[in-house]
Parts: structure tokens; sequence; C-alpha cells
């Protein structure tokens, strides 16, 4: 079995924090929520890393 990448949500420009108490993590790129990390939710239903990922754009803080 290959090494799967894993993907961190938390760096991705789709991935929210929702109101819902029983799905507090969103992916906007899949439209859905959900109680664990979207990438975690992509890798167990499609068995593939999530590929939609796209890094943050850099904050403009000092």
């Amino acid at each position: 079995m290959s090494e799967t990448r894993r993907v961190d949500c938390m760096k991705c420009r789709h991935y929210y924090i929702t109101w819902d108490p029983n799905f507090p993590k969103g992916c906007r790129s899949f439209g859905f929520k959900s109680a664990t990390l979207p990438s975690l939710t992509v890798l167990s239903s499609s068995g593939q890393p999530c590929m939609s990922f796209e890094p943050k754009p850099a904050s403009n803080h000092a």
C-alpha cells in the first residue's frame, strides 16, 4: 500500500468553521459540513486524498 499524503484542511482556502455544533468543520469546494476534517471525510469516502486543496493566500500582517 502506498503512503497517502495527508491534506491539512486548516491551511486550505476552502476550509471554514461552521455554526453547527454537530458538524463544525466545512469545505466550500465540496459543499459539505463534517464532524471531522473534510480531508478525512473525502479520503474515507473516495479512497483518494483531497484534490481540491488550495493554500490560503499569504496574510499581509506585520
